[in-house]
């Protein structure tokens, strides 16, 4: 027998030890409704993404290739869509995964309206959207096998023993939409207390990959632009202690943790730490800043603070609003140490956020990490704050330059211009986008690429494009035409949407339920039979 047949043959069990007050229960129909909700729990979703996550990693690490992929996503609606694209036009959701980004809730989630990415929203919102993520998946799973279960009940009133074995089949092997979601806590809304019981939320609404970042929390800035601050390793550590600790108070032994550097594009710190030897973290932290020398107390002014380095006593340059300076050129070198030293501290993935989206430039700094973590493995974001036309044009049009090709046709400074867009520098600079996440997983280390806001963007343009035309010459032609008719002809369920939203299930319940008095809603009358 199937486990499904399995399971009706120990529901009716159940029922029968019950007697007369179970009479109504049908077995089978509790047996379909259990197979629709496999993952009651976030803990154990949890623990189930964290599996495949871990078995991923073991698979990258022995293959490079086999790199894993995610788009971020801020609502419910969003990730369910994604994951059903995902099994209809590649089969399997294997090596895919969901991002919840924290500048998506900033500027989309917050009751304060749009926030940038600052850390301000309400904390209690990303364990809300991680609840939602997989409500709308586990709903996809449910609405998925319910049509499975129309099948059967098809296959059987044929007489079709072949068809139905084949259905009972599909229905144990059903793959989940269910898949890891990485988190992002920012720089865990507060001190590591605070981080703990955010994570902690975070892991009970199923989260089983969260990613820190090393800016101070309450002066937190998006990666992406200028003046973040970052905070000395120890004061880091500790939040990835009170993470794992989050993981292993609820039984998520294998939880991953992704340490985020912001080092290569912050310039400040709001601490110096003490250091008590010359070889320890706070020295070799220190040794970053930015120092005039004090020859004497003269050198010293009211205020200021001295400290010894090296056997010298040193003024760090401090500015106008407290904070201390680090030496120019040095990035690079404070993001190789952050991550050595988080993936010796229990860090289980590295996320070093650039300026751009350059292959060598993050080889060079994983090739110096691996020096010491020969299997260190990056997240990285594929951001869409990177202009990526003109980032890799000038990429190629650098490349060709040292090569001595004759490129007079070509203005660097104005490389994104459309005149350019059926050049060969363009289609070569395409193909480097292209390959772009492979060359990245086999060359610098990168074993998850996601893209943070992506449907920010699509939300906007998809509806600037329907605007554009309904409130326009075309009318209701430009929602036919440009939406209605390609769900149709690409297969969209959505198309279907009182089907997506759940009706059908719900006739199914009310069947369940009510047997004949049931009043459902998918009789002849229904508006959606137009779509087949």
């Amino acid at each position: 027998m199937s486990d499904y047949e399995n399971d009706i043959a120990e529901l009716a069990r159940l029922r029968d030890q019950q007697g007369k007050p179970w009479r109504a229960i049908n077995p089978e129909y509790a047996a379909r409704m259990k197979a629709q909700n496999r993952f009651p729990t976030g803990i154990e979703i949890a623990k189930y993404t964290a599996g495949i996550m871990r078995k991923d990693m073991a698979q990258y690490d022995a293959d490079s290739s086999q790199y894993t992929q995610s788009l971020g996503c801020w609502h419910g609606f969003i990730g369910q869509q994604k994951m059903l694209a995902v099994k209809k036009h590649h089969g399997t959701t294997s090596k895919r995964y969901l991002y919840l980004s924290g500048w998506m809730i900033a500027a989309l989630r917050s009751e304060f309206g749009p926030l940038p990415d600052q850390s301000m929203h309400e904390k209690t919102s990303v364990p809300a959207l991680i609840e939602e993520l997989y409500t709308f998946l586990r709903q996809a799973d449910a609405r998925e096998l319910g049509h499975l279960f129309k099948d059967l009940d098809a296959a059987r009133a044929d007489g079709d023993q072949v068809k139905e074995q084949g259905i009972l089949k599909a229905i144990d092997e059903y793959e989940t939409h269910v898949v890891p979601i990485i988190a992002d806590i920012d720089a865990g809304f507060g001190n590591e207390e605070a981080t703990y019981l955010l994570a902690k939320s975070m892991i009970e609404a199923g989260a089983c990959a969260i990613q820190i970042e090393n800016q101070v929390s309450d002066a937190k800035q998006c990666g992406h632009q200028d003046g973040k601050v970052t905070v000395p390793h120890e004061d880091f550590l500790a939040k990835i202690n009170a993470i794992r600790y989050a993981f292993l108070e609820l039984g998520v032994d294998d939880g991953i943790i992704v340490a985020r550097t912001d080092s290569l594009g912050a310039g400040l710190t709001q601490k110096i730490p003490v250091s008590t030897s010359a070889g320890d973290l706070a020295h070799k932290y220190n040794a970053f800043l930015e120092t005039d020398l004090v020859a004497s107390a003269a050198d010293v002014e009211e205020g200021d603070v001295v400290i010894k380095q090296d056997g010298q006593l040193v003024k760090p340059v401090r500015l106008a609003n407290g904070l201390y300076k680090f030496k120019d050129d040095t990035g690079i070198a404070r993001c190789v140490l952050d991550c050595i030293t988080s993936l010796q501290s229990g860090a289980d993935l590295l996320w070093i956020e650039t300026e751009k989206p350059h292959v060598g430039q993050i080889g060079e700094m994983v090739d110096e990490i691996r020096k010491v973590i020969p299997n260190a493995k990056l997240v990285y974001n594929n951001s869409p704050s990177f202009n990526w036309t003109l980032n890799f044009r000038q990429q190629i049009f650098d490349a060709w330059t040292e090569e001595g090709k004759n490129l007079e046709s070509y203005d660097r400074s104005a490389l994104m211009s459309a005149e350019y867009d059926q050049t060969e520098l363009a289609v070569e600079a395409d193909v480097k986008i292209q390959s772009f996440q492979a060359d990245a997983a086999r060359e610098a280390g990168i074993f998850h690429h996601l893209i943070t806001l992506p449907t920010y963007h699509t939300a906007a343009l998809s509806t600037d494009n329907l605007a554009k035309g309904y409130f326009g010459e075309e009318g209701m032609l430009a929602y036919v035409k440009g939406v209605q008719r390609k769900e149709i002809r690409e297969s969209i369920a959505c198309v279907k949407h009182q089907d997506m939203a759940g009706s059908n299930m719900g006739d199914d319940h009310k069947e369940y339920f009510s047997g004949d008095q049931a009043l459902k809603a998918s009789g002849e009358d229904n508006t959606m039979n137009q779509f087949g």
